[in-house]
């Protein structure tokens, strides 16, 4: 019993009241013209109930434009306290939606003014009224009785429950429309979907360029900055050296850093950077300033590796060597990387930090994102990834991108 009692005691039911009669009173002005069109063509007075279906058409026209229904979105989230998504910007709408939603949201309306103001004048007004006397009359469409004693307050407190009970479902039955009637359509929710998705790719990709740049340059820095203070007293034009490569190093990862904060910020940052397989020297050579040894070995013509293939390949043995020297063990560093007419095969092979197993075992803090990372990178592109030891004290990552994928 209480808990019927609750959609009468809550806020939202006379917020919802409030919209349905907003809903009633905005209407009137197309009331008007269509009372004023009716009565110019058939000029009868009682051509007041023809006015009505034109009252309905007009207001079905009138809710086509799609700023009524953000307005009438606003309102259902304000007044209803119903969460409707907006209109997707772009996507497929479905019109009639809005134009039925105004029709009902006005009939709801009219029937809280009309039915809700005759329950409330008869339950406060008229019949109290009349307590003194003991008794009262009531006229409903030309029917009329007269209550008298104890009865006079029956009817008082039976209109005030029926006027509550009415607002109650107005407000629910507005609530239970509007979702489904201004809410997105099923295009819509494709369409957000679609966008949903796109925007976690999106974020996906700049996080493994921050990860695979940023963490490169940082390992690489951090390295040569180590070198360059062992060799400052002995061998200045070394530590020069060294510097020199973490400016490059650092100008560089800049770049990538500006490119992926323009993105996030969705201003216009540039042309991102296009780093690919012929720029394998370069990043060899920095490595090299940090003091790692690297022992490359090419097969085929990499420059024929073109587009997407060529940036992702690059993009896998930085992070490949960054891993390296991060997790090696000091010893040589073995990058091969081959271009044939199928595959584009990758491998990069170091040897383990203090005998541990791989990633990790070394003092560098790791996120643990950078070998899945990788993998995942490597399905994207239809490719075979694996990572693991290989032979007595060696971690081995190798790589296998069909060359069909390259744009």
């Amino acid at each position: 019993m209480i808990k019927g009692l609750r959609p009468l005691l809550r806020g939202s039911t006379y917020t919802g009241v409030l919209f349905a009669a907003l809903g009633a009173l905005a209407a009137l002005p197309v009331a008007m013209v269509a009372l004023g069109m009716t009565l110019g063509v058939s000029g009868r007075p009682d051509a007041v109930w023809v006015a009505l279906p034109l009252w309905a058409l007009l207001l079905a026209v009138a809710g086509l434009p799609r700023v009524v229904r953000r307005v009438l979105v606003t309102g259902a989230r304000r007044l209803l306290g119903v969460a409707v998504p907006g209109p997707v910007k772009g996507a497929a709408t479905e019109r009639w939606r809005t134009p039925v939603f105004v029709v009902a949201h006005v009939a709801l309306g009219w029937t809280v003014l009309i039915g809700g103001s005759t329950l409330l004048v008869m339950g406060v007004a008229l019949l109290p009224g009349r307590w003194a006397a003991g008794e009262a009359r009531i006229s409903l469409f030309g029917w009329g009785t007269e209550v008298t004693g104890v009865w006079a307050w029956v009817v008082a407190a039976l209109s005030l429950v029926l006027a509550a009970v009415l607002f109650a479902g107005v407000s629910g039955a507005l609530r239970w429309l509007a979702p489904r009637l201004l809410g997105p359509s099923p295009a819509e929710r494709l369409a957000m979907a679609a966008e949903r998705e796109r925007l976690l790719a999106e974020r996906n990709r700049l996080a493994h360029e921050l990860h695979d740049s940023i963490g490169h340059t940082l390992t690489a820095a951090t390295i040569q900055a180590a070198v360059a203070g062992e060799v400052l007293a002995d061998d200045p034009a070394a530590a020069r050296a060294a510097m020199r490569s973490i400016e490059e190093s650092t100008r560089a990862a800049l770049e990538d850093l500006d490119y992926v904060l323009g993105a996030l910020r969705e201003e216009q940052s540039g042309t991102a950077p296009t780093r690919t397989l012929t720029d394998l020297p370069e990043l060899v050579d920095r490595l090299r300033h940090a003091g790692a040894v690297v022992e490359p070995r090419t097969t085929g013509d990499l420059a024929q590796v073109q587009g997407t293939l060529s940036r992702a390949a690059y993009r896998i043995v930085q992070e490949g060597l960054t891993n390296a020297l991060r997790h090696g063990g000091g010893g040589p560093i073995g990058l091969w990387v081959a271009a044939g007419p199928e595959a584009l095969e990758l491998s990069v092979v170091n040897s383990v930090a203090g005998g541990g197993a791989g990633p990790g075992s070394s003092g560098f803090p790791t996120s643990g994102h950078g070998l899945p990372g990788l993998a995942e990178r490597v399905r994207l592109l239809h490719g075979e990834f694996e990572a693991g030891p290989y032979g007595e004290g060696q971690w081995r990552l190798a790589v296998r991108l069909p060359m069909r994928w390259s744009a």
